[in-house]
């Protein structure tokens, strides 16, 4: 049998699944104790319930079985409203730029009103590296790509948050079989998570029968809301799920996360591929690093083996070309791409070591490799 020390900071070393610090770094460890055949654990967790229980035991049951080979008797008992709050305030701090919570009220005001609050993402010493997913045009399978993009990185060992900013259009939540809403601590919204990857999206909050109706200024503010008041956790890597085309929502963005990256998707025909251009020129007015570009839906390789292009062929290497940026890769175009994103099953998850499964590791693999562009700007540049 291991040591009280030794046992206490196993659990205290315990990243919780769902507000993905340490739990001793957050408080919620109240006693352990090593029996001769158990170990008794008794965590303090928020007042109305953890939001990932079964996850959170087996975490702590594994780190602890790791070193003692004892079974584990694990209580979750409701904090204090004291510990609660302390709770609170450690995840703003932890979650904030320069020492500003992530999701305190703005102090500063001008003529229009309160300023916009700070991302924890546009901080120079953000550990977080954010890459945009973009396209010219709807239909060419852009939050596909981002989605599995995600799932990949995941399972490369990377912690990964997905921003759905498609608001008129959201899909990422079904893309990746999530049906739980966002939970509430506080004033901070903690992200549910499935394949690895945790999720914000307008999708959470607006039925499905319902349209969103929203000018520019609504928009900004919900994108504002999305960054700040969720705690995030500070990802290896938080990916964005762009609308299509040059509207609102891609200003927002640069202005709110001016260290983004932009990745711009298109399909093998001409005609999408000419209006893609418009997302990479978009990218340098607003001086965002424009890092490659993805083909999707390149081939369909039939039972023959044979790859039959159904969509044309050369546009993803032409908008590379004229952008000056490389051809990161070429997404086959397979049913099970399909049916994994109507099913909440991901073929980077389900399927990793088929043609499209080995095409998005390719893309990971690449992005990875040529690392973060590293350019901060301190404000939007439009010209």
């Amino acid at each position: 049998m291991s040591s009280h020390s030794e046992l206490t900071a196993v659990v205290e070393a315990v990243v919780d699944p769902r507000l993905f610090r340490p739990l001793g770094q957050l408080g919620m460890v109240r006693t352990v104790e090593g029996h001769r055949r158990s170990v008794a654990v008794v965590l303090a967790v928020p007042s109305g319930g953890h939001p990932d229980e079964d996850a959170l035991r087996r975490a702590v049951e594994e780190a602890v079985g790791r070193v003692s080979g004892s079974p584990v008797e694990l209580d979750l008992v409701p904090m204090e409203r004291d510990e609660e709050l302390e709770l609170q305030a450690r995840l703003h701090e932890l979650g904030s730029p320069g020492g500003q919570g992530a999701g305190a009220p703005a102090e500063r005001h001008g003529a229009e009103g309160p300023a916009p609050r700070p991302s924890p993402f546009a901080a120079k010493g953000s550990p977080t590296r954010v890459v945009a997913i973009g396209s010219g045009k709807g239909g060419v399978g852009k939050s596909s790509v981002t989605v599995n993009l995600a799932v990949t990185l995941a399972r490369l060992g990377r912690s990964v948050a997905l921003l759905d900013a498609d608001v008129y259009g959201f899909s990422v939540p079904s893309m990746l079989g999530i049906t739980e809403r966002p939970s509430l601590l506080g004033d901070l919204l903690l992200p549910p998570v499935a394949w690895g990857v945790r999720c914000i999206s307008m999708g959470f909050f607006v039925p499905d029968d319902q349209a969103v109706i929203w000018r520019g200024p609504m928009l900004h503010k919900a994108l504002e809301q999305f960054l700040v008041d969720v705690h995030w956790g500070s990802p290896d890597y938080l990916l964005i799920d762009l609308p299509p085309g040059t509207g609102d929502v891609s200003l927002s963005i640069a202005q709110f996360v001016p260290t983004a990256e932009l990745v711009v998707v298109t399909t093998p025909q001409p005609a999408a591929e000419r209006v893609a251009q418009r997302a990479g020129l978009l990218a340098r007015q607003l001086r965002l690093p424009l890092r490659g570009v993805v083909e999707n839906m390149s081939w369909f390789t039939g039972d023959d083996d044979h790859r039959y292009e159904l969509f044309g062929s050369g546009g993803g290497a032409a908008l590379a070309k004229s952008l000056g940026v490389a051809l990161l890769c070429q997404v086959p175009f397979v049913p099970a791409m399909r049916e994994g994103g109507d099913w909440g099953r991901p073929i980077a998850a389900t399927e990793p070591g088929s043609e499209t499964g080995r095409a998005f590791a390719d893309l990971a693999a690449r992005l990875v490799e040529m690392g973060p562009s590293r350019v901060y700007r301190s404000e939007l540049s439009v010209r």
